[in-house]
């Protein structure tokens, strides 16, 4: 489940980038370039506590290669506190957690941010049917995610 006004602005900006998103994703469009937005992501999500434990420059590592790739960069970055009892709880949450943010340049040069949205985990890890609290967690998860995404870009989710 994307968050519909995120996907909705995308789809009014580039409606090929939509076409081209994977279920389970929020996309944002930025108008920063592809490291600012990244950074402006990583403040974000410093700023609502999480840490930024990996960053992954895709571009570069292929241009080591002698390879072209447009900017493409991921953040990774998390809680342990809050992100160590959901996977003690649901293991298999491990595979989407830490949280991801991808930054990526398209054809068209618009930089774009995308996440993993925590209300599609509910769904791929069958959280809905529990009753311990974990998809609240998600959600809060998923409303601190948008939170950043829109610092970051300054894209309005609502729009």
């Amino acid at each position: 489940m994307s968050d519909p006004g995120a996907t909705e602005m995308s789809a009014s900006h580039n409606a090929a980038i939509v076409d081209a998103v994977a279920e389970g994703l929020m996309v944002f469009p930025s108008p920063h370039s592809p490291s600012e937005t990244a950074e402006r992501m990583a403040s974000a999500v410093a700023g609502l506590g999480m840490t930024v434990v990996a960053r992954i420059d895709h571009a570069a590592a292929a241009s080591r290669m002698g390879l072209h790739l447009r900017p493409t960069l991921v953040l990774i970055f998390g809680n342990p506190a809050a992100g160590t009892p959901l996977m003690e709880a649901v293991p298999t949450l491990a595979i989407d957690l830490p949280m991801k943010a991808l930054v990526w340049r398209s054809d068209a040069g618009r930089t774009w941010l995308a996440c993993n949205d925590p209300a599609w985990m509910v769904d791929r890890h069958a959280i809905a049917v529990r009753e311990d609290g974990i998809g609240e967690v998600l959600e809060q998860m998923r409303a601190s995610l948008v939170s950043a995404a829109t610092q970051a870009t300054g894209a309005d989710p609502s729009a």
